[in-house]
């Protein structure tokens, strides 16, 4: 099972200093993979939108692409995960473009985790639509393997059309591997369907369990064994200690699941030197 740290964008600021710092300690460290989290837009904390969106314009969030970016550059091995980007809400094309291009400058150490996103004010403000995101998304993964594995695409599809065009640079992993992420029956079944991985949202017990046999299921009746699909899991701090966090990670390991990452926001660290702390602490613990 791989190991990964969550970047803390939400707590680490704006400073450039500490965000490489947090990357270089993960890698020092030995974690496998890095996950950023995607929002765009936050909404005012006090509108109808914030009061129901997790996250508003108060909570800080690194755009993913950018800072994996930044991330190649001072990094050498661990894999850069977005966990995920909100795929209907953006250009399919320009999402091509862009993790071809992070591909590139990693040397090949991108995994693209995609979703649906729960935020409607964020696609209106971007100008797509909400209501139909989640077929869209299908043909978005379509799209997006075939810009990165064909010199020219000529696509009809509902939602695109592509009049014989590439993407260049391509990527070097081709294709560069799609995660999904959610936990409700659409997703699983569009995961055991399309996708190389799954990126659950459930904590440890009886609905997890049953979630990842629903996934069994679904995998086989689509043609494919469990054995191509990664699962990775989020493992939070928030409130626990240490052994609660390695617990969490033996649980999802005896249920079959690839990879786990630690979450170390939400749980009170003051400072980005907290954040590296606590992801040490985690990884001597599991070695």
């Amino acid at each position: 099972m791989r190991i990964g740290a969550v970047f803390p964008t939400t707590e680490i600021d704006n400073d450039r200093g500490a965000i490489r710092a947090f990357a270089v300690a993960a890698e020092e460290a030995g974690y496998d993979h890095l996950v950023a989290y995607d929002h765009v837009l936050g909404a005012n904390a006090g509108s109808a939108a914030g009061q129901r969106a997790r996250y508003t314009h108060r909570h800080a969030f690194h755009e993913p692409f950018v800072l994996f970016g930044f991330l190649a550059g001072v990094t050498s091995r661990i894999e850069l995960f977005t966990g995920i980007i909100v795929l209907p809400q953006r250009q399919t094309t320009l999402v091509a473009k862009q993790a071809a291009e992070v591909d590139v400058l990693s040397k090949g150490r991108l995994r693209l985790g995609v979703a649906v996103g729960p935020n409607a004010f964020e696609y209106e403000a971007l100008g797509a639509v909400f209501t139909n995101r989640g077929r869209r998304i299908d043909e978005q993964i379509e799209l997006l393997r075939r810009y990165w594995t064909e010199d020219v695409v000529s696509f009809a599809g509902e939602w695109h059309s592509i009049g014989g065009a590439g993407v260049n640079p391509r990527p070097l992993q081709q294709p560069i591997p799609i995660w999904c992420g959610g936990h409700a029956e659409p997703v699983l079944r569009r995961v055991a369907r399309l996708c190389d991985g799954w990126y659950v949202l459930g904590s440890p017990g009886a609905e997890s369990a049953a979630a990842i046999d629903d996934l069994r299921r679904y995998t086989t009746e689509a043609g494919r064994s469990i054995d191509e699909i990664g699962i990775e899991a989020r493992i939070p701090i928030a409130g626990r200690e240490l052994d609660a966090w390695v617990a969490d990670a033996n649980w999802w390991r005896r249920h079959g699941a690839t990879y786990v990452s630690l979450h170390t926001m939400e749980a009170g660290l003051e400072s980005p030197t907290a954040h590296i702390g606590a992801i040490e602490d985690f990884k001597r613990a599991m070695d």
